[in-house]
């Protein structure tokens, strides 16, 4: 049976104080409210052009859902003040990625595409099925979001394009297709494809499809409001606060 992990004493919670990087955004907004709901307190925000060093030095814990061009500074400050912190932020870099690697090696950080309890579920499932299914069955990826996001495709997308990748023993690198138009040829046999739609007020929804010969599987999961990321985001937030330094996924929040 799998161990859950262990969950913070009400006591903790209440004395957990969370920063925020990109606090005037939308997930910004809602991280505020969702610290609120959670009993925890608000150590404040920082948005663009602000000092990230002094919420840093202040906060037990922050959380980064800000622009990938602030990543840089957002991870100095967390490392000089020894502060953990959770990264939600989506448009990330292969050098981005191991600026992470290297800060992790003196504080907690977590980093994800997605912080929905759901969301972390199904990529458990993905990874699942591509293990068990063949390099016949063709990998689709669709994801849609409102008309304002600017980065495809998005970070959940590729969280589950990584979990099928992973699942096949690869990396999605090597498997990675983001898009085909004009006569690109026939489909290459194991590869992961994506394809991004934008459009209204969608909060994000994702499909992972299984395509095999006369079947197919489809895995899907809605966001139809914001706040499912921000509750995961401070649930994140106070675990990771008490966890030693390394790098860690929302998996290992749940026990998973």
């Amino acid at each position: 049976m799998q161990t859950l992990a262990p969950q913070p004493a009400p006591s903790a919670i209440s004395t957990t104080s969370i920063g925020i990087y990109g606090s005037a955004g939308r997930m910004g907004r809602a991280i505020i409210e969702a610290i609120e709901a959670a009993g925890a307190s608000l150590a404040g925000g920082v948005d663009a052009r602000e000092d990230p060093n002094p919420i840093a030095r202040t906060a037990d814990v922050l959380v980064d859902f800000s622009t990938p061009s602030a990543i840089e500074a957002h991870l100095a400050a967390a490392r000089a003040a020894g502060t953990a912190i959770v990264i939600g932020t989506t448009g990330l870099s292969p050098q981005h990625q191991s600026m992470i690697d290297d800060v992790a090696k003196d504080i907690a950080v977590l980093q994800t595409g997605n912080t929905s309890l759901g969301v972390t579920l199904l990529g458990i499932l993905v990874r699942e099925a591509a293990a068990r299914l063949g390099a016949d069955w063709d990998v689709e990826i669709v994801e849609m979001h409102h008309k304002h996001k600017v980065d495809a495709p998005s970070g959940t997308a590729l969280l589950l394009g990584d979990a099928a990748a992973k699942g096949r023993g690869s990396s999605l690198a090597e498997l990675r297709v983001d898009s085909r138009a004009g006569l690109v040829g026939a489909r290459t046999e194991g590869t992961i494809g994506f394809a991004s739609l934008r459009g209204g007020s969608v909060i994000g929804d994702h499909s992972v499809i299984f395509a095999g010969e006369g079947e197919r599987i489809e895995l899907n999961h809605r966001g139809d409001d914001r706040s499912i990321f921000a509750r995961g985001a401070v649930r994140a937030a106070i675990w990771l606060a008490g966890q030693p330094a390394g790098r860690y996924r929302m998996g290992d929040v749940l026990g998973l």
